[in-house]
């Protein structure tokens, strides 16, 4: 399972997040690229205990059923909800918003399993670190996937 634990998922995140560009034509949402840089940024402010998502209801119900995509190594599909509270509406700089994911994945890198929060994620609830981990791979891949990169 790829995970933001491991050097060589770091480095090859941060590869593709370079290929990014204004121009990177989207095969899905609305989103542009910018503004999915800041969306993955605050859903990585979660997983290092920057902001605290509140738990919502579907997470409390379908949660656990849920959580097996990250275990089983699912890939997010295509225009997948997204947590009001991650949205990105307005306009963004590529370059800003792809440095500050940097050093939001640097981050989680670095810190290891202790840097990890241990607030329940909004759908998922409690996460290990290594599922915080894979999570934050599968999320980044998916947003990189959207746009070809």
């Amino acid at each position: 399972m790829k995970n933001l634990f491991e050097a060589a998922t770091v480095e090859e995140v941060k590869e593709r997040l370079g290929k990014l560009s204004p121009e990177s034509g989207r095969l899905w949402g609305r989103m542009s690229s910018a503004q999915a840089l800041a969306h993955c940024s605050a859903a990585m402010e979660w997983a290092v205990g920057v902001k605290l998502p509140p738990r919502r209801l579907i997470g409390v119900l379908l949660g656990r059923f849920a959580k097996s995509m990250i275990v089983n190594e699912w890939r997010m599909p295509r225009n997948s909800m997204t947590d009001r509270n991650l949205l990105v509406t307005d306009e963004r700089d590529l370059e800003v918003e792809r440095l500050r994911l940097r050093g939001l994945i640097d981050r989680f890198a670095a810190a290891g399993p202790a840097g990890c929060t241990k607030h329940p994620h909004s759908l998922f609830g409690r996460l290990t670190p290594m599922e915080w981990a894979a999570l934050m791979y599968q999320h980044l891949d998916h947003h990189l996937r959207q746009f070809q990169v």
